[in-house]
């Protein structure tokens, strides 16, 4: 069963409708490249994160299998009167990190995450995307991004996820303000780990609650931490050990 969904958005207004929802600017899809992007709740949390494909008159959205149905629904009701047709595409994805196919689109959040083509096969050439996310501080759905989550705590504008002078989305109040009126005391990390403990252990430094332990690859690890009380710190989750990694 495959992991991700392309859903196909055609219509005059596509562009512009997805221009005033989503977290990044949709007129870069004119420089021919993948745009990453997030769609937030009106209180700026997150419900999906996917990739806008430019594909001639259309855009295609291509999101985790799980969320499709949610994220449909959720377009489908800001869609009011726009010229906007959504559907499921029957396209698939392939996905590698060795030399590009012809017509496959890096990977904007991060050049060690390779390519994605779409077309009529699908697969990946076995590279360890754990590891890769782990290494990078890339967040998946599932796993570090939850509806709690707020997209820049989880690095979303190192993964070039948002874009701060393109104007109005749904969301942009708080992730403004977050950005420009007040520091983050909260995020995700990579942390170097001795040791294994489940994801979604708690993680303490000093007997403290620090944190919440999540991805794990070799000896390192993603994990959501409160910077004030976990830098500098020797941390533990279960029976492993963290140390915070600048």
């Amino acid at each position: 069963m495959s992991t991700r969904t392309i859903l196909s958005l055609s219509g005059p207004d596509t562009r512009d409708f997805l221009q005033g929802l989503v977290t990044n600017d949709v007129r870069k899809l004119d420089q021919g490249g993948l745009v990453y992007a997030a769609l937030l709740t009106p209180q700026g949390k997150y419900l999906a994160d996917f990739f806008l494909v430019p594909w001639g008159e259309e855009v295609l959205l291509d999101v985790a299998a799980d969320l499709a149905d949610g994220l449909m629904k959720r377009l489908t009701m800001y869609r009011l009167r726009a010229d906007v047709q959504i559907a499921v595409s029957d396209l698939k994805l392939r996905r590698g990190t060795g030399e590009a196919p012809e017509g496959a689109f890096a990977d904007p959040r991060h050049a060690d995450m390779g390519w994605r083509l779409y077309g009529s096969e699908e697969g990946d050439d076995g590279s360890d995307w754990d590891a890769l996310r782990v290494a990078h501080c890339i967040p998946e759905t599932g796993r570090e991004l939850s509806p709690d989550s707020y997209i820049l705590e989880a690095g979303f504008e190192a993964l070039n996820g948002v874009d701060f002078r393109k104007g109005c989305y749904v969301g942009q109040e708080v992730t403004a303000r977050m950005k420009h009126k007040t520091e983050l005391r909260k995020g995700l990390q990579v942390v170097a780990i001795e040791g294994t403990a489940p994801a979604g252990s708690e993680i303490t430094a000093d007997g403290k609650p620090v944190g919440t332990l999540f991805t794990q690859s070799g000896s390192q690890a993603i994990a959501y931490l409160r910077y004030d009380r976990a830098k500098d710190k020797q941390m533990q989750a279960g029976e492993a050990r963290l140390t915070w990694q600048g």
